[in-house]
């Protein structure tokens, strides 16, 4: 038996819905990575259901407290998703099911706050490997068991997780073909949330955080060009955690890198402003994964 069979098997569907004639659906499987059972959504356009066609794959990865629910419910972003034939994937924040000490005791440690990255302290070390989950176990699964078009896959992401997305694509030269990020922690090395996260997940030596820091990152970025859409709302709350400036000073100096940015003019941080702009985000997804 190989690989593939082997992840295929695994899978268990919670829900099916029909959406805009394609097909919302939750899975739920266990993971080896995290060791324990996770759930995502998986969004399959007409495209990929009707006409059986290979379609690109594009990731959403949410941010502090949320589950896979929150964008699936919330964004709208499933008509777009249909229009342009693109299937939507999105995890959970962190791993669940676990009885670790303090997992539940705040809202950005622990449960619905894994941050993306991989951690080395314990007892987290042992769980807390979402960088891993989605950049490699996730995708495995994804493409063993949907008819995901091979080398064409994007990533974005809202406030923690467009911190993930931006790390993942930083760090995985030519893995995703397009990035973008809803109000992304751009700087999280200098930020409470951040700090907070790295310290506990990765340690007191400040200097291991700057591999899971897109500003980091971006200022020693030295291979193939990427380019990052950053999307900010001028009326987000958040804006002393987000540090979007710190990312795009890190930026400008770096031939490697090109940023878009744009600022939404009286926008917030929650998901009135996602599912303002989400289809636009799909739009410019789309055109790279099919080009």
């Amino acid at each position: 038996m190989n690989l593939f069979t082997r992840v295929k098997m695994k899978l268990e569907l919670v829900s099916t819905t029909k959406c805009f004639e394609g097909e919302q659906r939750v899975y739920k499987h266990h993971s080896n990575v995290l060791d324990c059972d996770m759930t995502f959504g998986v969004f399959l356009p007409p495209a990929a259901i009707e006409d059986k066609a290979a379609c690109p794959v594009l990731y959403f990865l949410s941010g502090l407290t949320c589950t896979h629910e929150n964008f699936v419910q919330k964004s709208g972003f499933q008509e777009s998703a249909a229009k342009h034939g693109l299937i939507v994937v999105n995890p959970d924040t962190s791993p669940r099911g676990l009885e670790l000490p303090g997992q539940d005791d705040a809202y950005d440690f622990g449960s619905g706050a894994g941050f993306y990255v991989d951690a080395t302290e314990k007892p987290w070390s042992n769980h807390y490997k979402m960088y891993s989950y989605v950049t490699q176990e996730l995708p495995e699964l994804v493409k063993a068991n949907f008819p995901a078009l091979p080398g064409k896959q994007g990533i974005f992401g809202h406030s923690m997780g467009g911190h993930g997305a931006l790390i993942c694509s930083l760090k995985n030269p030519g893995l995703y073909q397009s990035v973008s990020a809803f109000a992304p922690i751009a700087n999280p090395s200098e930020c409470p949330w951040g700090q907070k996260a790295f310290t506990g997940y990765l340690g007191t030596n400040t200097s291991d955080w700057a591999e899971w820091d897109a500003t980091s990152l971006v200022s020693k970025y030295a291979s193939t060009p990427q380019e990052l859409f950053i999307d900010q709302g001028s009326a987000d709350n958040f804006l002393t955690q987000l540090l979007p400036e710190n990312l795009l000073a890190a930026a400008a100096p770096n031939d490697h890198i090109q940023t878009i940015y744009k600022q939404r003019e009286g926008y917030d941080h929650g998901y009135f402003y996602i599912a303002t702009f989400v289809a636009e985000h799909i739009a410019y997804h789309a055109k790279l994964l099919k080009a």
